[in-house]
């Protein structure tokens, strides 16, 4: 039995999640905002990512971006950026496939890796040690989170070893749907609340980051 530290999280867990490395998705066109990158819309005086880095960081041994086009752009983060693997692949799962062949070749003693829309800027702050508790606790094989009735499979913790088991989904079987991989293996769901706010609050419209202005109030800023 795992030891546990006076909140109640067993040290293994502790030591393990500390040693997890996150990939923010930047991949949306931001269609609906008049194209761009939706991270670099502004809150609050801070860029959406800017805020997602600084919820994650904390979490994770460090971050990586993945973003497609001139990484220049994104210079000002001090973040690895990586590309799609899989050219001319729009889904989130290039992108969760070009963070575990990073983490394979940069971090070769990394299990897990946590991916996260970078677009979310309310994240929760206890978004990888609940996530890998559920995974340890169901015995699971990937973990991502929900709220509201709703899963948001873009964020979640997945195994380096699968990452070849996903490359033939995604090259041979042409799956682009994140559920529809996941069904396949042990998947643990993590339910968050929603107040004050929805956590995985996501800016997709102009609308959106008018709401997120009222939110960023109720989140501490």
């Amino acid at each position: 039995m795992s030891k546990k530290n006076p909140r109640g999280t067993s040290v293994r867990a502790k030591n393990v999640t500390s040693k997890i490395p996150g990939v923010l998705l930047a991949g949306g066109l931001a269609r609906r905002m008049g194209g761009g990158d939706k991270p670099m819309r502004t809150i609050g005086g801070r860029t959406i990512l800017d805020r997602v880095i600084a919820r994650l960081g904390p979490q994770c041994a460090g971050l990586i971006l993945n973003a497609n086009g001139d990484p220049a752009r994104f210079s000002a983060f001090g973040l690895p950026v990586i590309a799609d693997g899989i050219a001319d692949f729009p889904g989130p799962l290039a992108g969760i496939l070009a963070a575990l062949d990073w983490a394979a070749a940069n971090r070769p003693n990394v299990k897990l890796v946590l991916s996260a829309a970078a677009d979310c800027p309310f994240l929760p702050r206890d978004l990888v040690s609940r996530l890998y508790g559920a995974l340890e606790a169901e015995n699971a094989e990937l973990a991502v989170a929900a709220s509201d009735g709703q899963s948001h499979p873009v964020i979640g913790l997945w195994s380096v070893s699968l990452r070849e088991q996903l490359r033939h989904a995604l090259v041979v079987e042409d799956i682009r749907k994140i559920d529809r991989w996941t069904a396949r293996y042990r998947l643990a769901t993590v339910t968050w609340p929603v107040t004050p706010l929805d956590p995985f609050f996501n800016a997709n419209t102009m609308d959106d980051i008018a709401e997120a202005e009222r939110l960023a109030a109720l989140d501490g800023g």
